[in-house]
C-alpha cells in the first residue's frame, strides 16, 4: 500500500444508497446533489456514476461548468440560483436551471434579453431563514415568472427544511404545511426533501426529492448511522504507519506534550494530518482501525502526521490504518470531534489519492 493517504470511494455502495433513496421515495423523482465536489468524492466520477438519477444539483456555476466541460448532458440545477444577471446568457448556452429565491432575481429574470427561456426552481423560505422567498413575496413572484417568456412552464416550487434531521421537533411539519398551504392549487412539481426529509418525513417526498448527505452512505440523522438506513458508506479514508517506537511511562507525545504515557507503550505514527483533511481535533482518544482493532490517537495531530497508542498489539510499518469509512462510521468521527460528517468529507485536501472501486473491482480485490 502506498504511505500516500487514500480515499477510497466504492462506486458500488453510491448506486445501492440511491436505489436505497428510490425505495424509501418510489413516487419521487431524483434530483441527486453534487455540490463541494460532490461533497468532497469527486464531481464528475460521481455524476457519470449517478446516471439513474433525474437531475443534478449544485451551488454554483463553477460546478455546473464543470459538469459539462466533462460530458454531462443530464439537467443541472444551480440551487444558489445565479448571483447577477451577467449569467444569464452562460446558463442559457450550458442548458442549466436555476433557483429563484429572491425578489432581484425575479426582476432581473423578468428584465433579461435571452435567445431561450430557463426552467425555474422557485424557492420559498417556509421556515429556514436562509434562501427563499416569504410566503408572502411568494405568490406574486410566482405570477411574474408565469408571465414571463423567459420562464419555461411550469416552474417547479420548493422550499428547504431547518431541522428535519431532529424527529422530537415540530418544526419540519410546520415547514411542510406553509408551504402545501401556500403552493395549493399553483401548477407546477413539488420539491421539499433533502436526505433527512426523504427518510423521515415521507408526507414531503413531493414530485422530488434532493438526497445530498443519505447518497455517499452518511446518516443524516441527528445521532445516526449509515446501516439504521440500510445505506453503505462510499468513501473510506485510510493511510498507513510509517515507524512504530516505544515510549516509556511519563514521556510526553506531540507539540505541546497533550498527552502523557500513563504506562510503558508503544506508538504507531500515521502517515496523515491535517495537512490531508483530517482534524486537527481528533487528538487524544478518537479511534482509528488497524487489521480491525481499534486504537486511540495520543498527542495533537501534526499537519501530516499521527500517533496511535498500540501497546503490544502487533501492528508493523507498512500496515494500513482505516480513518473511517464502513467499519468505523464517519459519523462516530464526527461525533468525537464536534463537528459534522458534511465537513470532515468535503476537507479531504488534493495531496490524498483518490480511488474510484467499481463491483468489479471489489471481487478482483
Amino acid at each position: 500500500m502506498s504511505r500516500r493517504p487514500q480515499a477510497r470511494i466504492d462506486l458500488a455502495a453510491l448506486l445501492h444508497n440511491l436505489q436505497q433513496l428510490r425505495a424509501a421515495a418510489p413516487n419521487s423523482k431524483v434530483l441527486a446533489v453534487l455540490k463541494a465536489n460532490a461533497y468532497g468524492h469527486g464531481l464528475l466520477n460521481v455524476a457519470e456514476q449517478l446516471k439513474d438519477a433525474s437531475a443534478f444539483g449544485v451551488a454554483r456555476i463553477d460546478e455546473a461548468l464543470m459538469l459539462r466541460a466533462g460530458g454531462i448532458v443530464k439537467p443541472i440545477v444551480l440551487l444558489e440560483g445565479f448571483f447577477h444577471a451577467d449569467e444569464l446568457p452562460q446558463v442559457v448556452a450550458s442548458n442549466l436551471q436555476v433557483v429563484v429565491h429572491h425578489p432581484s432575481q425575479v426582476e432581473a429574470l423578468v428584465a433579461a434579453e435571452l435567445d431561450s427561456p430557463v426552467h425555474v426552481w422557485l424557492k420559498m423560505d417556509s421556515g429556514m431563514h436562509r434562501l427563499g422567498l416569504l410566503p408572502e413575496q411568494f405568490l406574486q413572484a410566482y405570477q411574474q415568472l408565469c408571465q414571463s417568456p423567459n420562464v419555461i412552464q411550469p416552474m417547479r416550487l420548493m422550499t428547504h427544511f431547518a431541522s428535519a434531521d431532529e424527529l422530537a421537533v415540530d418544526s419540519t411539519q410546520q415547514q411542510i404545511d406553509l408551504f402545501m398551504n401556500t403552493v395549493a392549487g399553483l401548477a407546477g412539481e413539488l420539491c421539499l426533501a433533502n436526505s433527512a426529509g426523504t427518510l423521515a418525513w415521507p408526507q414531503s417526498h413531493g414530485h422530488w426529492i434532493r438526497p445530498g448527505l443519505a447518497l455517499y452512505g452518511v446518516s443524516p440523522m441527528e445521532q445516526g448511522r449509515a446501516e439504521h438506513h440500510q445505506l453503505k458508506a462510499v468513501m473510506s479514508f485510510s493511510s498507513s504507519v510509517i515507524a512504530v517506537r516505544e515510549v516509556k511511562k511519563g514521556d510526553k507525545v506531540g507539540y505541546g506534550g497533550t498527552w502523557t504515557a500513563p504506562a510503558d507503550t508503544r506508538l504507531a505514527v500515521v502517515a496523515v494530518g491535517y495537512g490531508d483533511g483530517y482534524p486537527r481535533a481528533a487528538s487524544n482518544g478518537c479511534p482509528v482501525l488497524i487489521k480491525g482493532e481499534r486504537y486511540p490517537i495520543v498527542g495533537r495531530v501534526s499537519m501530516d502526521m499521527t500517533s496511535v497508542d498500540i501497546g503490544k498489539a502487533d501492528v508493523q510499518i507498512g500496515d494500513e490504518v482505516l480513518l473511517w469509512g464502513a467499519d468505523l462510521p464517519v459519523e462516530e468521527i464526527a461525533e468525537h470531534v464536534q463537528t459534522i460528517p458534511y465537513e470532515l468529507l468535503c476537507n479531504i485536501t488534493s495531496r490524498v489519492e483518490f480511488r474510484y472501486i467499481n463491483a468489479e473491482q471489489q471481487k478482483a480485490d
